[in-house]
Parts: C-alpha cells; structure tokens; sequence
C-alpha cells in the first residue's frame, strides 16, 4: 500500500459516500486531509470519524462558492503546511427527465457545480501551493459522461465536460500537476438511490461483477491515481463500473 505519509489532501463532497470513503482510505495511508461539504454537522461527524482535528480538517461552504473554496485551501495550508492532493468529488443532480426539457437554469446549476468548480478548485491549489511544489488531482466523473444516460442527461453532460476538462488541464499544468478522473456506474450511495433503491437485484443482474459499487471500490482507484505508482498517468479516465458498458447496460 503506498503511503502518503507527510502529505496533505484536500476531498470536496466529503460527508458520506465517496467522498468519505476517499478521505478514509488517505487518511488510511498516513495523509492528513480537508474535508468539504454544505452542512456543518455531517460534516463535523465525518472529521471525528476520520481520526479528529489530528487528522482532518472540516470546512462546510458551496462547492460553486469561491470565498469557501479560497478559504477552505487558506485554512488547510495553515493547519497542515501544505497541499499535495485535490479531490473533486461534490456532483449535483437536481433534475430528472428528459434533457431538452431540462430548465435552463437548472442546468446552469449543474455545471457550476460539477464543471466549473473543479476548474475553479484546481486553479486554488494551483495558486496556493502546487504551482510551485508539485501535486495530484482527481477528478470524480461518471460512465454518465461516456453514453447516454437516459433521465439524467444533463449530468451526463456535466461529467463529460468534466472528463474533457480533466485533459486539459493535464496537459496545461503537467509535469508539476498530475490531473486524472474516474468514472463510475452506480454505487450505493444515498447520491444515486433513486437507480437501484427496491429493485437492487434487478440492476446488480446487468453487471457482470453482479453487483453495484460501494464507495470503498472508488477510493482505491482514487488513492492509485494520486500516489506515486500512478506517476506516469496524467489526463486520463478510470472506468470503475463492474463491467456494465462492456455489454451496452445502463
């Protein structure tokens, strides 16, 4: 298991699910990690379980707002000393249906947040420390971004602008900057109930794993793509999906 002992990360949507279970397993590893997420108490509850103030760092705010991204990289930099690893984790989805009807502002909503906040959040950590020393960033896309996703088309959307921004900004920022993403189908997180919730067996029976991610496959991936076995990857997408667009399932 590579450590990341002496370095510092920061995972945005941290509270629960994946973002959760990416700050565990680097904490896990030796690192010590900023933790993001609207509310407040979640958020406190996911830094005492992370190990406590030793350890993690919680800073509620917006994902789409900059005064909270500024200042949850300020905040980090100051307690840890420094910033090695980004995590974008915070997606949104607040709508369902087909995506010609979709709201306008709506979709406005969805790529602030799931686009052009990871922008945002890179061009922090650039800024503030890995400009200068070096670091990993991985972005949390979605096999949404790769084919049609019926009834979630805007986030499909969303998440392939994101997999195309992972590339630029991989080519802009190397070799200072590692940036990759991963992708996955669905896990079970309270984020993606509304696929699978009474009718897991059914969806599971798609996959050929036979079964749907947990958060704890997506951190594995993540923790790979930030260590120093990746060092050689840049701009690139991990497909995390059990094996489900092998055969054209949803």
């Amino acid at each position: 298991m590579n450590s990341f002992e002496d370095r510092v990360a920061l995972v945005t949507g941290a509270s629960r699910g994946i973002g959760l279970a990416i700050a565990t397993e680097l904490v896990a590893r030796g690192a010590r990690v900023c933790v993001t997420a609207r509310k407040p108490e979640p958020l406190a509850e996911a830094v005492a379980g992370l190990g406590g103030d030793e350890h993690a760092l919680g800073v509620p705010g917006k994902a789409d707002d900059d005064e909270h991204r500024a200042d949850a990289i300020a905040r980090t930099i100051d307690r840890f000393g420094r910033l090695d690893m980004l995590v974008n984790n915070t997606g949104i989805n607040p709508v369902y249906g087909p995506t010609v009807d979709v709201d306008t502002g709506a979709a406005a909503k969805i790529m602030a947040v799931n686009v052009l906040a990871p922008l945002a959040w890179v061009r922090h950590a650039r800024d503030a420390w890995m400009g200068e020393h070096g670091g990993t960033v991985v972005n949390v896309a979605s096999i949404a971004g790769l084919r049609t996703s019926p009834g979630i088309g805007m986030y499909g959307v969303s998440k392939a602008a994101l997999i195309r921004l992972t590339q630029e900004l991989a080519g802009e920022l190397g070799p200072k900057i590692r940036v990759n993403a991963v992708a996955p189908a669905v896990v079970k997180t309270q984020f993606a109930t509304a696929l699978y919730e009474g009718r897991e067996e059914e969806v599971s029976a798609a996959y050929p794993m036979k079964r749907l991610g947990v958060p704890e496959d997506i951190a594995g991936a993540v923790a790979f793509l930030l260590s120093g076995e990746s060092g050689w990857i840049t701009g690139q997408t991990i497909v995390l999906d059990g094996g489900i667009t092998l055969g054209g399932g949803l």
